[in-house]
């Protein structure tokens, strides 16, 4: 399938899971698709892959997507979680919250082409989840900063995001994966990037911040079998099969380039193979062991 199948059929959302480091894993897939001419008219994202997904509606092209890449290998995981003595002290003598937002919004601020969500080229959508009562929450317009912020916001870690009255975190809480945000914006045709985890590891990640996101990603490839094996079929879906195996954890941005060459590669062996053609959940997604 070529980009004249896509532009000419449904309204097509590109679906970006979360899952911390392991969001470089998206920019290899995007990588692949725009170089196929694979264009989105939408974007949905959740966590990680609301950053990924609001760079590329700023961008949706194949040099933006090689910019974002170039962000991506450059950053640390001090960058994103800004874990300092200070912070760590004030976690323990006053029982606050150990990492600043600080990284994250200057990320943004730093590289994101736009300031409001609606000044994007195409339309995004980012999910966040409201902690006191476990709903998704989702931002299509105002501050880009803030939506990101919120949506990246893991639970005991970051502090909530105070936004229009509700106290926003990740929203990897209640939709990690935001395929039915995606249909209930308009889209008929999806293609869905995870990041993992069905790999199983052979012992759990060390550290809390870790711990924290090993579980998230978790979550994500239950969640999502889950949604797409209850999906209607009058939606297509595509979901480009993630890293297998998945070596390094989320927490770790030392393996970026690794993350998106092999992201690269893989896409484009899944696209070569017919994957835009035949659709269906990847074997990869399914829990299992090496």
């Amino acid at each position: 399938m070529d980009s004249r199948d896509f532009q000419a059929g449904p309204k097509t959302a590109f679906v970006f899971a979360g899952g911390g480091s392991f969001g470089a894993i998206q920019v290899g897939m995007m990588q692949a698709l725009a170089a196929h001419g694979v264009k989105a008219d939408m974007v949905v994202g959740s966590s990680v892959g609301a950053m990924n997904g609001a760079y590329y509606a700023g961008a949706p092209t194949l040099d933006g997507v090689k910019q974002l890449a170039s962000i991506w290998r450059g950053l640390t995981r001090h960058d994103v979680f800004p874990v300092t003595a200070r912070a760590f002290l004030g976690f323990l003598w006053r029982r606050d919250f150990l990492i600043s937002h600080d990284g994250v919004r200057k990320l943004v601020d730093d590289h994101l082409p736009y300031k409001n969500l609606e000044d994007a080229i195409i339309p995004v959508h980012i999910v966040t989840t409201d902690i006191v009562t476990g709903e998704s929450v989702v931002l299509s317009a105002g501050s880009a900063a803030e939506a990101i912020v919120a949506s990246t916001a893991i639970p005991g870690a970051f502090a909530p995001v105070k936004h229009n009255g509700l106290f926003l975190a990740d929203g990897a809480i209640s939709s990690n994966t935001p395929i039915r945000v995606a249909i209930d914006k308009g889209a008929e045709r999806l293609i869905i990037m995870p990041t993992g985890f069905a790999c199983a590891g052979h012992e759990p990640p060390v550290g809390a911040v870790a711990t924290a996101l090993h579980a998230l990603t978790l979550l994500i490839s239950r969640q999502m079998i889950a949604e797409l094996e209850y999906l209607e079929p009058r939606i297509a879906y595509y979901v480009v099969p993630p890293l297998c195996p998945l070596v390094g954890s989320p927490y770790d941005f030392t393996r970026t380039d690794d993350h998106i060459a092999r992201a690269l590669k893989n896409t484009e062996t899944w696209i070569a193979n017919g994957g835009l053609r035949s659709g269906g959940i990847p074997g990869e997604m399914r829990p299992h062991k090496h």
